[in-house]
């Protein structure tokens, strides 16, 4: 069996847009989530374009500093880059790792600080 095909199966499953670019800034791959909050910006039209076509000058040095920085520290994998208040989540950059360690690209982490609101397994 392809594994691969659960850990895509994982991504898309998230409620977080995923956004995975390679170490060109290359955006390879949206999760649907992605896709439909970044439709106004193209939604999947942006896979195979530049991550900095996105962002602002000030994002765009940030994402290169820390893309660096994973280059340059090997067993660093997770950088926090700021709290949004409006939604109330946390966002990281994520890097992404051969099975050498050698950093193969990155993505943006969405961590949501609201209580959840599915149903518990145990009222199942």
């Amino acid at each position: 069996m392809d594994i691969s095909l659960f850990f895509r199966a994982v991504v898309d499953s998230d409620n977080a847009p995923v956004v995975i670019c390679d170490t060109h800034h290359t955006i390879v791959y949206m999760n649907p989530t992605a896709v439909e909050k970044y439709a106004k910006r193209g939604g999947e039209k942006l896979i195979g374009k530049s991550i900095f076509d996105c962002h602002n000058a000030d994002s765009c040095e940030k994402i290169k500093k820390v893309v660096s920085f994973f280059g340059e520290n090997p067993d660093e994998n997770r950088v926090f880059t700021f709290h949004n208040k409006k939604e109330n989540k946390d966002v990281y950059m994520i890097a992404l790792r051969d099975s050498l360690g050698n950093l193969i690209g990155y993505y943006e982490k969405h961590e949501l600080r609201d209580p959840e609101n599915s149903v518990p397994y145990d009222k199942i």
